[in-house]
Parts: structure tokens; sequence; C-alpha cells
């Protein structure tokens, strides 16, 4: 069997790592795979493949500001990626994220559908049905026509002009006729939205996400241990999010929730840039690009925290569990369906009084122990699990 992954990221960001491990399944197990991708560094492993440039990503970037459109600037990238397709001869080519500014999304699927090519698309976020946005939070406007958009300056932001309608319209047009499609989503909560909208017709399934459970493990926290504690009481609360300023990512919770629990450490990784004004009890130690280090991190803590107001199925909850560690944090879109059955604790968006509330009794042990979340972690997220419940779509 013959695959290409095509993906925003390759080794980098929760899509370029599920990219890479389905990759590095699938030559492991005799089958050919490549990846194509459009941002980050390069590659140089064997048929890996940058199509895209920084100079058509940013061109692209700006014209969408410019004109609200989305999706129609990378042109020559497109017409790379088509190229690679058609001298590949792949069986079936497996969509990621699309979005990004980095390509044109419905060249290719006209390409796809002419060709037949069996298609199988993760979708890691709500844009394929929306008019523009990777998350529609309240707004319910896709399911049946998008306009007059109430996120128009958010991603992928338009300064000036609304073609939300327009591109939806683009999109529905793009789905007909694609009988050769898989749709798949990590979460039951996106496959539901997905059912929802002008895709209900299309065959979907969910398969959920995978991580490097040789990584992401129980560790040895010594070290990381004697940096960052200083009594054996001392508890601490975890945060991972590498855009902590967006007031999507719930960045003033994580604030505020550790203004109200004075006596927990609070840690926050992958900002990238300097945190400021921070209480005493907070402590950020900025990105890191040594997964191991992250797993430490992860181990150290007594509970993950997350406060995004909405997620797909987000890959740090993953992490942290496998690394035996009990998640709290807002419920939105897929993010509570990571840490079912008491391994979570999850409330309502912006709801710092029962969030405190959740931690505390977190805190007290009245949650999973770590050696249970580690369990549930690798058996439910190893990356190879996902890889093969891929494979039996590819077959199917």
């Amino acid at each position: 069997m013959k695959v290409l992954l095509v993906d925003v990221n390759c080794k980098a960001g929760s899509t370029g790592k599920i990219v890479y491990d389905i990759y590095s399944y699938l030559r492991k197990n005799g089958h050919q795979a490549a990846i194509c991708f459009g941002r980050g560094e390069l590659v140089n492993e064997p048929d890996i493949y940058k199509f895209s440039s920084d100079l058509e990503v940013y061109f692209h970037a700006a014209m969408t500001r410019l004109t609200g459109l989305t999706s129609c600037f990378s042109f020559f990238a497109t017409r790379r990626l088509i190229r690679f397709i058609e001298e590949y001869k792949p069986d079936i080519v497996h969509l990621h994220d699309l979005h990004g500014y980095f390509i044109n999304i419905i060249p290719l699927m006209n390409f796809l559908k002419k060709r037949k090519i069996k298609t199988i698309w993760t979708f890691h976020c709500e844009f394929m049905y929306t008019g523009k946005c990777g998350h529609s939070y309240d707004c319910e406007k896709w399911k049946a026509q998008c306009g007059r958009c109430p996120e128009k300056r958010e991603y992928p932001a338009s300064l000036f002009f609304d073609f939300s309608k327009h591109m939806l319209k683009k999109k529905k047009k793009a789905f007909e006729g694609f009988n050769d499609l898989i749709i798949t989503a990590p979460s039951q909560w996106l496959v539901k939205r997905v059912g929802q909208s002008f895709l209900r017709d299309k065959k979907n399934e969910v398969v959920r996400n995978g991580v490097d459970t040789d990584v992401f493990r129980p560790h040895d926290i010594t070290v990381i241990k004697n940096k960052f504690i200083t009594a054996a009481s001392d508890r601490v609360i975890l945060h991972v999010s590498s855009n902590f300023q967006d007031a999507n990512k719930g960045g003033k919770y994580v604030l505020e929730l550790a203004r109200r629990l004075p006596e927990v450490r609070f840690i926050i990784v992958g900002n990238k840039a300097p945190l400021n004004n921070l209480p005493s009890n907070v402590i950020a130690v900025g990105r890191t690009k040594d997964q191991h280090e992250l797993a430490l991190y992860y181990a150290l803590a007594d509970l993950f925290l997350i406060t995004s107001r909405c997620e797909n199925f987000p890959t740090v909850c993953l992490e942290a569990l496998c690394c035996g560690t009990p998640i709290i944090g807002f419920t939105g879109g897929g993010t509570s369906e990571t840490a079912p059955d008491g391994y979570g604790r999850f409330v309502s968006f912006g709801d710092v009084d029962a969030l405190k509330k959740q931690a505390e009794l977190a805190l007290t042990g009245t949650t999973r122990s770590k050696a249970e979340c580690a369990l549930f972690g690798s058996v439910e997220y190893d990356r190879d699990n996902m890889a093969e419940r891929i494979v039996k779509l590819y077959l199917s």
C-alpha cells in the first residue's frame, strides 16, 4: 500500500506529530509512505517534502487579511503538491490540517475528486464545514449558511471584508461528488458537528489521536523536582500552551486560579513571549523543543490544567495522562472526552469558582491516581493503536 499524508506541519505541532507517527508506522510495517507539508523546518528523511515556502505563506497570510479570502493565494505551492501526487501515484491520500496559508484547498480537492483517489481526511477543527472559522464557538450559522461572520477578526483574520458566505458555498460545491472520501475526527463531539453540517451524508468515523508513549510515560522526576519543589507538601499544577496570550486559550484563567490557590505552585510551559507581573506562585519556563523535557514537566505535576474556550481533542491532555497526570479544565468541544470516568474534572468555560473547587477536590486525592492515569493513557492513546485504526480505514 502506498500512502501520501498531507498536513501543515511535520514532526512539529500536534498534527505534525500525528502525521509523522502514521508515516513511521506505515514504513515500519512494510508499506510505502510519504509526507507533504507546508510550514516549518525542513525534515531530511525519505519521501518527506516541504512544498511551500515561507515567502508564499507570508504572502497568503497578508492577502487573507486584506481580502477576507483564504486558501486562495498559494498557486505555486498547490501546483507543486499536485505534481508530487501525480509522480508519486499514491493508493491513498490522507489529508489533515489544510488551513494555515500554505495551499489552495479547492483545486486540490477537485484534483483528488477527478482522479478518483481514495481520500481519508482527518478533521482537527471545524474549518472545512464553516465559512472560515477553525472553531465556530457559539455561532451556528454554518448549519445553514455563513455570512456576517461574528468572528471576522479571529483566525484566519480579515481586516476589512467578510467572504464567509462565498467561501462556504465554494466548499459545499467542492465536496459534491467527492465520493472516494472518508472523514475522521478524534472526538465524538467533532464527528457530531460534521453530521450537523452539509457533510452529513459523508462517511465519517471517530479515530482517537495517539502520542509517543515511549516518551510520554511516567518518569523519574528527581532532578526536575529538586528544581521546582522546595517542600514535600508542595503541589504543582501544569499548564502548557504556545499561545498563552490568546484569549481563546484562556491564559488569564490560569493566573486567576493561581491567585485563588496561593499555596499551589503553577508552572507554565510553552509561552512564546515573556510573561510579566505573574503571581508569586507562578513560574513561566518558556518554550521547549525537547519532548523528553516536556514529559518530565507532565510527570512532575499533580494536575494538568487546560483552559481553552474550545478544542477538538487536545494532544496536551493525552500527553499528560500518559505521564500519569489527571486533568482539570474547561469543557469546550471534545476536551472532556480526553479524560472520562474520573481521569479529568471539567467545568464550564470561564467559571473559575467551579474550577477552583474541582482543583481542590483533585488535589486532596478524590481523583484517579497517577498510576491509573498512566495505564489509561498507555492503552487508549498509544500512537501505534491510532495508526492501526487508520490502516483499517485505508483497507476498508
